[in-house]
């Protein structure tokens, strides 16, 4: 393979700028991945574009449209490998080759056995150079949830636990109670807006009554998914009247019917000794194009769903205060199966950000 025209640094510089385009798509694309793109001419830019909505251009074609001069020759930095395929448009390596690109980089292959190394080798029989693994680490963690529900058909889990220094998740399943500050709060907010939907169970829905949806950061709401296994709960909740995001009512495929009285969907899944089986219930969700699920309910579905090692991200809010008489503690044994990414101080609270040990020797 040639050397590039461009150095190492200049490269890398690039490729920050088209990971930064990318983000501008959160919320947006699903199931999509981000992507983002820069197109460079004789060392500058000249053209910039981004996947901006699901079923619309992809970011290589907003680039190439954004052209301020004629892109014959130019170079390409794009953060994920471009499509082959027809689906909703057409293949970006087409579009890439018939404007006269020269070069491509790419941050990392796309996962899509459809794709995976195809895309690079048409565009290298066509005769442009290729080069790929550029932040390509940044590029899977930036769509972390992407690749899960690609590879294994699943979305990327993240719990959100919020915690007294004790390890109490509350006081008791009747009664809300404020464990951590604003600064946590607008941080759990934030998390909100990069996942697809937010998960709570029925026990939570009722005594916090909750919006589930964001507002303390900027950012799009994400669906509302309400595990409601026996469909007991009143309709007045704020998920099923305040139309601020779309609700989605898990339930007992024995509970199911088609009785549209709430503003929601119901999808029915399968129960197994009177609880709703988590797995088959992802798989569900991830049928519908859901590709990350942000979980805020209480100890016993954190538990369920931590007992199939289905949990792959954890946040962790810790306050400095005591519930000694909670019956509400925080259910996961951190042991040798969770390894601590991060570590911050978020007003008197402490947020420590785990993920699973198997999927951190995979990186």
């Amino acid at each position: 393979m040639n050397s590039s025209r461009y150095n190492h640094d200049f490269i890398v510089n690039m490729m920050e700028r088209a990971i930064e385009l990318s983000k501008r798509g959160r919320g947006k694309v699903s199931p999509n991945p981000l992507v983002g793109c820069v197109i460079v001419k004789d060392g500058e830019i000249i053209g910039e574009g981004y996947h901006e909505e699901f079923g619309t251009a992809h970011a290589e074609k907003n680039a190439i449209d954004n052209c301020n001069t004629d892109p014959l020759g130019a170079s390409a930095f794009v953060t994920l490998e471009p499509c082959c395929i027809h689906s909703k448009t057409p293949p970006c390596t087409d579009l890439l080759i018939d404007n006269g690109i020269d070069e491509v980089f790419i941050g990392s292959k796309d996962p899509n056995p459809d794709i995976n190394g195809k895309g690079i080798d048409i565009l290298e029989k066509s005769g442009i150079k290729v080069y790929h693994g550029f932040l390509g680490d940044n590029v899977s963690k930036l769509n972390k949830g992407f690749f899960k529900w690609v590879q294994t058909g699943l979305p990327w889990i993240i719990a959100k636990i919020a915690q007294s220094s004790d390890g109490a998740m509350g006081v008791n399943n009747e009664t809300q109670t404020w464990i951590t500050g604003e600064e946590s709060k607008k941080n759990s907010h934030y998390l909100r807006s990069k996942v697809d939907a937010v998960l709570v169970g029925s026990g939570t829905a009722k005594a916090d009554n909750p919006k589930l949806t964001v507002r303390e950061v900027d950012g799009l709401n994400p669906k509302r998914i309400i595990v409601d296994t026996n469909r007991t709960l009143p309709i007045d909740l704020n998920v099923y009247s305040d139309n601020e995001a779309e609700t989605i009512v898990i339930c007992s495929n024995q509970k199911f019917d088609k009785n549209k009285t709430l503003n929601c969907r119901f999808i029915p899944v399968k129960e197994v000794d009177g609880r709703i089986d988590v797995l088959d219930m992802l798989l569900k969700l991830a049928n519908e194009g859901i590709t990350s699920v942000l979980i805020e309910s209480g100890p016993e579905l954190i538990k369920s769903f931590d007992s199939q090692n289905l949990i792959d991200e954890l946040y962790l809010y810790t306050a400095q205060i005591d519930f000694p008489e909670s019956e509400l503690m925080n259910p996961l044994n951190l042991g040798d199966n969770w390894v601590l990414k991060k570590t911050s101080v978020l007003g008197d609270d402490e947020l420590q950000v785990f993920e699973r040990k198997e999927l951190c020797l995979q990186e």
